[in-house]
């Protein structure tokens, strides 16, 4: 019998991408929108466009990035990219990839949903991935485009096990989490954190408060974009002042304020999210663990579809299962973690993947 943390209603988006749960695309070679055939690498230009957080975001449009830049590497073939400096830039730089000869378009990011479904819907011999999110019509029911593909990520499912070490840490009783802005691939983090800090308190008796995000209400704290740092450390200033010392930013660049307040704090600790913190920012020595979605995997695996000719418009969902997503290493706090928490977080990791755990989120895809 299977255990439900917290059960909630799926988003209707769950019917488009249920199907792709449990293996990358590369290892379904279906060509619902594709040509079929060996397309080869020489017919294949891949291009990136990213989001207002540039490539450099220690975050996940760096971490695109570094999936294309592996995919020019091994697989040889050309590549482009371009940065979107706001919200304006979306339409007019996925319109310039298309204009240098661009087979393949990926847009690094929820907020390119609009551009990146337009373009497909005005370029069907062009095919499109988009990070983060699968595509609707005006009253937002989901809807399938032959030549665009959602990349997506179950982030509920590592983010438990973030929660899980961070209310194992604390010291204090209190931590804390806060997005950028509320959309589903970020409030999906939220959730998943807030359930494994509910399972620490079953586990062991506890009773660690979680500030920043009620997952039943779906409401919480958030900044408002993803670019500004001073709102990260802000909000992290008040989250310490209320007694806080572990803090989840969902912010991308914005999380880095995090680690700036914590730093004047001189006290606390933070998870970071989308890609391994203590390799790509300048606070590892703050980072407890990552909680990681392999959006360089995702993209270079849909792009090595390109050159399979298997393009498929069937959407990739990152799981604990399938590796699309993980919980990092504890790198410096290794052995300050404890080998309790550590056995009891392999165990946990065991029972998702099996399926007897099931880690529910209205955000999930």
């Amino acid at each position: 019998m299977k255990k439900s943390i917290l059960g909630a209603a799926t988003l209707a988006v769950a019917a488009l991408t249920l199907a792709a749960c449990g293996q990358a695309p590369s290892d379904d070679p279906t060509t619902d929108g594709g040509d079929g055939g060996d397309t080869g690498a020489s017919e294949v230009k891949a291009c990136l466009v990213s989001d207002a957080g540039g490539f450099d975001d220690q975050s996940f449009n760096q971490a695109g990035f570094e999936g294309l830049q592996r995919a020019e590497a091994e697989l040889g073939v050309e590549i482009n990219q371009i940065e979107s400096a706001s919200d304006a830039d979306f339409a007019p730089n996925i319109d310039a990839m298309i204009q240098e000869g661009c087979t393949f378009v990926i847009g690094a990011g929820f907020l390119l949903e609009d551009a990146i479904q337009s373009a497909a819907e005005a370029n069907p011999e062009v095919n499109f991935g988009l990070v983060d999110s699968g595509f609707s019509d005006p009253d937002f029911n989901p809807v399938e485009l032959d030549n665009a593909k959602p990349l997506l990520f179950n982030t509920a499912e590592a983010a438990f096990l973030g929660g899980y070490v961070a209310a194992s840490m604390s010291e204090t009783g209190t931590i804390a989490t806060y997005g950028g802005i509320p959309i589903p691939s970020v409030q999906i983090f939220m959730d998943g954190y807030s359930d494994g800090v509910d399972q620490y308190n079953e586990d062991t008796g506890s009773d660690v408060t979680l500030l920043g995000w009620d997952k039943e209400a779906q409401t919480g704290d958030f900044t408002g974009d993803f670019d500004n740092q001073s709102n990260g450390q802000n909000l992290t200033t008040t989250f310490l002042a209320q007694g806080a010392d572990i803090i989840l930013p969902v912010a991308g660049p914005v999380g880095l304020g995090t680690g700036a307040a914590l730093e004047a704090n001189g006290s606390g600790a933070m998870i970071w999210v989308d890609s391994d913190g203590y390799l790509t920012t300048d606070y590892g020595s703050l980072i407890i663990t990552s909680v990681m979605k392999e959006i360089g995997a995702s993209v270079f695996d849909s792009i090595e579809e390109q050159v399979g000719g298997s393009f498929s418009n069937e959407p990739y969902v990152g799981t604990l299962e399938n590796g699309g997503v993980s919980l990092a290493e504890f790198h410096d706090f290794e052995g300050q973690v404890s080998q309790e928490v550590v056995d009891r977080i392999a165990e946990l990791e065991e029972q998702i993947i099996s399926g007897e755990l099931v880690i529910e989120s209205p955000n999930a895809p």
